[in-house]
Order: C-alpha cells, then sequence, then structure tokens
C-alpha cells in the first residue's frame, strides 16, 4: 500500500520504546519535562489514576499524545491515513458488521501470509486484534491512528453496507470445492475437514450469524443437521426463529470451524464436547457456551449467549413488583435458612440468584458458589464449577464449603437428598443457603422436598420461603395497540366479559425492532411463598400442596397466574403469554 505517511515521533524508534513507562515514553518524544511528569507522580500517589490521565487534567498534554504513548508502549507503530489508498482486497477481508462492532478499518491484507494490518482507535484494544485472529483466522499487524479518521473511513467504507445473509447463503451453494463434502460422513479426511474449517467464506457466514444473533439479543444458536437440510435457528425473548438455511454439505464444515474456534477436538464426531468461545463485541464481553451433539446425521451444535451487556443482575429490573421485592429482601437478609428459587429451565432462576448474590456482595460477607455451568463471572465471589467426571458434585463441593467459613452460599441445583441434605446442615450451623429445584409453582417444592427424601421436621427448621417464576414476554412499546379480546381468549383466564368491562387491552402489531413478534424483551412473573408457623405446622401434618397453596394465598401469596393478569391490565403482557406460561388456579 503506497502513500502511508507516518506521524512525527511516531514510527520512529518506536520500538525502543516498548514496554518502557508512560511517563518515560512521553518525555523522549519531547511531550513533556521530568519536572511535569514528577507533578503528576506526586498527585498520583493520592489519587491513583494513570499517569497519562493526570497529565492531560494538567494541561501539560492532550488525548491524542496519551494514545500515542500507549501505542509506542505497545510496540504499535502509528499511521496518518488521511492520504492512504486503501485496496479492495483489505476491506473485503472483514465483514461490515465486524469493522463496526470492532471499530477497526483493514489497511492491507496478504493472501501469501494470511497477514491483515489494521488500524486501531485504541491502542488498548487488544481484545479486537485476538477476536479477529479467533473469528477470521488471521495474523493481525496493529497499527494505531487519528480515532476520528477511523471513524470516519469506518463510515466512508462500510456505512449502509450490510453483509445479506441471503447472499452470502447463495454464494456459499455455488462453491464446488465445499460441495465435495456431501455424504462423506465418517469417511472424510481430517486435512478435508481441517481446510473446509479455514475456509473464507465458511468463516464469514459463521461470524455474520455470531453478530446478528448477539444483536438481536439472541440466548442460544442452534445449528442442527437433519437428513435433507441443515437448520439455523436463535432463540429471542424463549422462542426459536429459522434463519436462512445453508447447503446441507456445509453441515461439517461449519461444525468443525466452531469446533476450531472454541478449542474442540475436530476429529471427534462420536462423542459429545463442551467448550466455551470469549469475545468482546461492541465493547461488551460475550461468553458463547459450546455443546456439540452426535446425532444421526451429523452433529447438532448449540451455542449459549451470555452477553454481560445484555443481562442486568439488578433486583429492581427483574420485574418484581414493590411489595414482592420488598418481601424478597427480607428473605434474602435472613441470618440463616434456606431460601428456593423454582421454575423450569430457561425460567430466569440464574439470573435472579445472581441478582440476589450481587446486592449482597459486600466487604463483609463471604460468598460461596457451586454451579453447573458457572454461567456469569461475579467479583468478590468465589464460584466453583461442577464436575462429575472428577467427582466434583453439588454435594461434595458444598461439604467442603462448610470448612472456608462462608457467609452465604449457594447451590445452583438440589438434585438429591445427599445435596438437600448438606445443605439443611449448612443452614442449620448458621449460614444463608440459596438453591434451584424444578417444580412447577411455590406450594409443590415442599412434595418435591418431601420426594427426595427430606424429613419434613428439617425442612420446617430450615425453610425460610420459596419464590417461583416464569418468564413472559413484554409487548413491544413501538408497535402496541389497544384491542378487545374473545370471549375464548378471556375463558382461558377463566374471566367474563363483565369482569373485564372497562379495562383495556394490549397486543403488540409487528414492527421491524421487534421481528414482527409483536413483542420485545421479557418480565419475570414472581409467586413468593414465605413459611411462618402455620404453614409449618401444616408440612408438619403432611397437608397436601393444594392445601398449602390455599393456605399461602391467604396470608398474601400472589399466585403466578395473578401476577400475570395484573401485568395484562397494565398492559405490559398479553393474555397469549400469561396462558402459555402459567397454570390456572387449582382450589
Amino acid at each position: 500500500m503506497e502513500n502511508n505517511s507516518s506521524k512525527p515521533g511516531g514510527n520512529v524508534g518506536s520500538s525502543d520504546l516498548k514496554g518502557q513507562r508512560i511517563g518515560r515514553i512521553l518525555r523522549k518524544q519531547g511531550k513533556v519535562t521530568r519536572e511535569q511528569v514528577q507533578e503528576a507522580l506526586q498527585m498520583q500517589a493520592q489519587r491513583r489514576l494513570p499517569l497519562g490521565q493526570l497529565l492531560v487534567e494538567l494541561g501539560y498534554i492532550n488525548n491524542d499524545d496519551v494514545n500515542s504513548a500507549l501505542a509506542a508502549q505497545a510496540g504499535i507503530g502509528e499511521m496518518d491515513l488521511e492520504a492512504s489508498d486503501i485496496p479492495a482486497s483489505a476491506l473485503s477481508a472483514i465483514s461490515p458488521e465486524m469493522a463496526q462492532a470492532y471499530q477497526v478499518l483493514p489497511l492491507q491484507f496478504d493472501k501469501a501470509t494470511n497477514t491483515l494490518t489494521v488500524a486501531l482507535k485504541d491502542p488498548n484494544n487488544f481484545r479486537a486484534l485476538d477476536d479477529l485472529k479467533l473469528l477470521m483466522g488471521y495474523n493481525v499487524k496493529p497499527v494505531v491512528a487519528d480515532p476520528k479518521v477511523v471513524e470516519r473511513l469506518i463510515a466512508k467504507h462500510y456505512q449502509g453496507e450490510e453483509e445479506s445473509l441471503a447472499a452470502l447463503v447463495g454464494e456459499l451453494a455455488e462453491d464446488t470445492t465445499l460441495e465435495q463434502l456431501a455424504d462423506r460422513g465418517e469417511s472424510i479426511d481430517l486435512n478435508v475437514l481441517i481446510e473446509a474449517a479455514e475456509d473464507n467464506k465458511v468463516k464469514r457466514l459463521l461470524n455474520l450469524v455470531l453478530m446478528q444473533a448477539i444483536k438481536d439479543k439472541a440466548s442460544d444458536i442452534h445449528f442442527e443437521p437433519f437428513e435433507d437440510e441443515f437448520k439455523m435457528r436463535y432463540r429471542i425473548d424463549g422462542v426459536l426463529y429459522e434463519m436462512i438455511p445453508p447447503p446441507r454439505h456445509l453441515a461439517m464444515a461449519i461444525t468443525s470451524r466452531i469446533k476450531v474456534m472454541s478449542d474442540l477436538d475436530i476429529a471427534e464426531r462420536r462423542l459429545p464436547q463442551d467448550g466455551r468461545i470469549e469475545l468482546t463485541v461492541g465493547g461488551n464481553p460475550v461468553d458463547l457456551r459450546v455443546a456439540v451433539l452426535p446425532t444421526m446425521f451429523g452433529e447438532s451444535v448449540v451455542m449459549r449467549v451470555l452477553d454481560r451487556s445484555n443481562v442486568s443482575l439488578d433486583l429492581e429490573r427483574l420485574g418484581l413488583r414493590t411489595d414482592d421485592l420488598e418481601v424478597c429482601r427480607q428473605l434474602m437478609r435472613k441470618p440463616n435458612g434456606i431460601v428456593i428459587v423454582t421454575g423450569p429451565t430457561g425460567s430466569g432462576k440464574t439470573t435472579t440468584l445472581y441478582s440476589a448474590l450481587n446486592e449482597l456482595n459486600d466487604i463483609e460477607t463471604k460468598i460461596l458458589t457451586t454451579e453447573d455451568p458457572v454461567e456469569y463471572d461475579l467479583d468478590g465471589i468465589c464460584q466453583v464449577q461442577v464436575n462429575a467426571e472428577v467427582g466434583l458434585t453439588f454435594a461434595k463441593a458444598l461439604r467442603s464449603f462448610l470448612r472456608q467459613d462462608p457467609d452465604i452460599i449457594l447451590v445452583g441445583e438440589t438434585r438429591d437428598l445427599e445435596t438437600a441434605q448438606i445443605a439443611v446442615q449448612a443452614s442449620l450451623t448458621g449460614h444463608l443457603v440459596f438453591t434451584t429445584l424444578h417444580t412447577n409453582d411455590a406450594p409443590s417444592s415442599i412434595a418435591r422436598l418431601l420426594d427426595l427424601g427430606l424429613e419434613p421436621f428439617l425442612i420446617t427448621a430450615t425453610l425460610e420461603g420459596v419464590v417461583a417464576q416464569r418468564l413472559v414476554r413484554k409487548i413491544c412499546t413501538r408497535c402496541k395497540e389497544a384491542y378487545q379480546p374473545t370471549e375464548e381468549e378471556l375463558m382461558e383466564l377463566a374471566l367474563t366479559p363483565d369482569d373485564v368491562e372497562g379495562r383495556v387491552f394490549y397486543r403488540g402489531k409487528g414492527c421491524d425492532y421487534c421481528n414482527n413478534s409483536g413483542y420485545k424483551g421479557r418480565l419475570g412473573l414472581y409467586e413468593i411463598m414465605v413459611l411462618d408457623d402455620e404453614l409449618r405446622e401444616m408440612i408438619i401434618q403432611s397437608a397436601s400442596t393444594q392445601l398449602l397453596r390455599s393456605e399461602a394465598r391467604k396470608r398474601g401469596m400472589r399466585t403466578l397466574r395473578e401476577v400475570g393478569l395484573i401485568y395484562i391490565f397494565d398492559g405490559l403482557t398479553t393474555i397469549t403469554e400469561v396462558v402459555r406460561e402459567t397454570l390456572a388456579e387449582e382450589g
């Protein structure tokens, strides 16, 4: 690439400055004096801020000078892009989505060495380089340029240009090299597989699917091989949507590419495998949990997207009504006892528990968790991943926890009697224990614990409360409209037209913002049963779940269906959603 001129004080001698202290680099670049650095160092002793930031505050340098020094420290050259002529081969090396998400501008692509030179706005953006290498397999060579110029050139070359999934799938369908993978099954050569996984079009397709899923806030991405087709679907707000399916013969190439990215054995196609991919998209850390399962027609892959910017671990934002939030806070601030959160898979139990731990997490409290898997890393909390292969079960981890002097313990799931007994033991010795169960509502958790083999007197001595929850989709605010529900719809909620006289019902019409679904985002429905002396006495007397439910309702417990009804009347969700997620009242 011609016409590239270096900034003064940029590339020249930048390798000599690599690894040096920022103050020394700025002095060598002639930006500050020794006295000015000393002044900033004295300030730093009190304020604990980066030296560059303090020198900017003092007015001796500007942010561009700091970026220039950081680039020299990292051994990255600088470049003036104003006079640069960027070849088409470089621009097509990464997709518009990637350039915009990572804020990098490709400058030159050397096919022979597979080296891509990119301009960064920030010399500390190492994650973008790592992700480019992981996603595209390039050797990445960075240079630093003026952030405003990088932004302007990304907009100029990529604005309004979006790589279309349909066009890419069409391009792949015509690729004769990849077509040779059709019907090869187990006989395929390992080198052919590696070559397919490294194919540029396969990488571009997979990256586009990942970027699209993260942008649309999908929770899971599914790649499913069938006899005559290969499906790609993703789950948004609990519902699966199908994407344009790629040609069937690409199944093996896409699966192999995912395995390469998640460090799995590309040659092993008979056993399930689990891995993970760590990315940073748009400055947010995104964790992809990869599960590969051998099926009749090839390997099915599911990626769970854990996007921390998409999950707010804050009790205030979960959808709890004010009085329920107060009850929840009272439960989680008990000095000891067991608090259970219950609901089916994907009902948001983990998010609720993490939000509670986040609120309780302070310097005076020791919190230990044992999970399968650990979904989010929480600062200041010791988290243990269950590993059945080496005998590290929930029960074994929990037994060790008692010797670690904890205040609060989270057990990912109470699956067996041994785990339940140790949880009881922990709560009796003065610990607060959070755990989850799989039951339909709060009162039926008692029957579940008895089924596991726990004695009624131990349940009553330790259990403080049960929170049952479901997630319902929220009506899209941009296409929300009032409507009159049919009598059949009202009957599903056991309502008559007279019951709802004067009430307004809403639904989403469907628009681009919500993918024409009429819904955007989700909301939690919570049913909270707090145990008191009368309920404990009923458990000792072996009262039925129905009697317990009826007694808890007399004490102010709202059932999931009742909370759903309130949210329907508040115009937050629809009859269809509440009927789908909650059971009709019994007794």
